[in-house]
């Protein structure tokens, strides 16, 4: 079972005024440093339990990949150690030390040999290694011809051929087609079902929320934030926001869930609450039930625009579904300090079953990239449960109408048909 631990781990690099700098501090030892130094990383702590999805967030610079390559041990830390127990399997980047002029095949012997394989194990895993990468006749051609995405098939599928006991990957995967993200997200999820240990950098912060048990979140070198990665992903959207001058704050909740709220307080949401077609609020709602979200807004000052925005998310943080007055053409202009304003916004509830939260944004424009007035994540958490419709499955209820046609193939005779509308109370 693959487990990672790091201890306090840090890296910092020395940097000469001059090469001469340099030589003088290697030819006299002992003598006053010739070196100033800057650290990339100090004070990291963290645990990954066997069979446990790690993912790390962080803006670029934060030193994601710098602590991916120290825990792989292809850098060397400053300070602190990494412990890891298991076979452990590493994408950290593009080619993976493909040689340019060797072809795929002779890349995927050297590669494997890499990661500990041996040569027989390789030459039987070949047809394997091939039919996942999917690069045809290249897979004898030299490397130096394919395409970045041909190199993330080849590299992907050496280093997953074996399942590992831990799985690290950098960006690497971003840069592959939409389908074969798909294929290697599907076979990462297969390793986690049996018991691989994963731990994934990425800025796709849905990836990371669908796949992850748990997030980390780097900033400025430093471990800033870890916790689920909903709860991760929203301070790292709120991180971004501060460095526009934004103030940032996160509340706990009685749920145990970690709110963040972000913005200048320029307009603040003051109530948010779901009601039914009776007007009576409510938290546990039908499939399809209509309902109306009533939100509550106090201008703290004067605003020349204000625009509404709400975000739905399955309990993954996973959008659903999010628009605002912008989008809609019905921004407000003018608005004055200390004015009152209460949104209706109706709608029927087309989720499947499970737990929903709502986040508000109140801003100037249709993002909140400009004139951040207030970001809102975990305003409000509903529960749809399944009363009135047809068994199904998935976070959205789309009615549906089966009609089939039996014996299409005749001629002569009119097929019989038979319609069945998915919906029983639309009879």
């Amino acid at each position: 079972m693959g487990t990672i631990r790091v201890n306090n781990l840090g890296k910092a690099y020395k940097n000469y005024p001059t090469p001469k700098s340099r030589l003088l501090e290697w030819l006299v030892p002992g003598s006053k440093p010739r070196h100033s130094t800057t650290w990339i990383l100090q004070d990291i702590n963290f645990e990954i339990a066997a069979g446990e999805a790690v993912g790390i967030l962080g803006i670029n610079g934060a030193g994601k990949s710098t602590l991916l390559k120290m825990i792989c041990g292809t850098t060397q830390p400053t300070t602190g150690s990494v412990q890891l127990q298991g076979r452990v399997a590493a994408m950290l980047e593009l080619g993976m030390g493909f040689h340019p002029d060797f072809t795929g095949r002779q890349n995927v012997y050297m590669a494997g040999q890499l990661l500990g394989m041996q040569e027989a194990e390789i030459t039987r895993l070949m047809p394997e290694i091939e039919g996942f990468a999917e690069i045809g006749t290249y897979i004898d051609q030299s490397v130096r011809v394919y395409s970045s995405g041909m190199q993330v098939r080849l590299a992907f599928s050496i280093a997953t051929a074996i399942r590992p006991d831990i799985l690290i990957i950098d960006e690497a995967l971003s840069v592959g087609d939409a389908y074969f993200q798909h294929k290697s997200f599907n076979r990462i999820r297969e390793y986690r079902q049996a018991g691989t240990t994963l731990l994934i950098v990425s800025h796709d912060k849905a990836a990371i929320q669908s796949i992850c048990d748990r997030a980390i979140l780097l900033n400025a070198g430093r471990l800033a934030m870890q916790g689920s990665p909903e709860a991760v992903a929203d301070y790292y959207n709120a991180l971004i926001a501060e460095r526009e001058n934004y103030n940032v704050q996160q509340d706990e909740g009685t749920d145990g869930k970690i709110q963040t709220i972000s913005g200048t307080g320029e307009a603040t949401v003051t109530d948010i609450v779901l009601k039914n077609d009776k007007g009576h609020v409510v938290e546990l709602i039908d499939v399809a039930q209509p309902v109306t979200l009533e939100i509550r807004v106090h201008a703290n000052t004067d605003l020349p625009r204000l625009v509404l925005g709400f975000m739905i998310k399955d309990r993954l943080g996973q959008p659903v579904f999010g628009t605002n007055t912008h989008y809609v053409e019905q921004p407000l202009h003018d608005v004055r300090a200390g004015q009152d304003i209460c949104y209706a916004i109706s709608f029927e509830a087309n989720f499947g079953e499970g737990s929903y939260s709502v986040s508000t944004a109140l801003v100037s424009t249709e993002n909140h990239l400009q004139n951040n007035y207030e970001w809102r994540d975990l305003a409000l958490v509903f529960n749809v449960t399944n009363i009135s419709k047809p068994r199904f499955v998935g976070t959205s209820w789309i009615p549906v109408k089966f009609e089939i046609i039996e014996n299409p193939a005749s001629t002569n005779k009119a097929p019989d048909r038979r319609s069945v509308d998915a919906d029983p109370l639309s009879q």
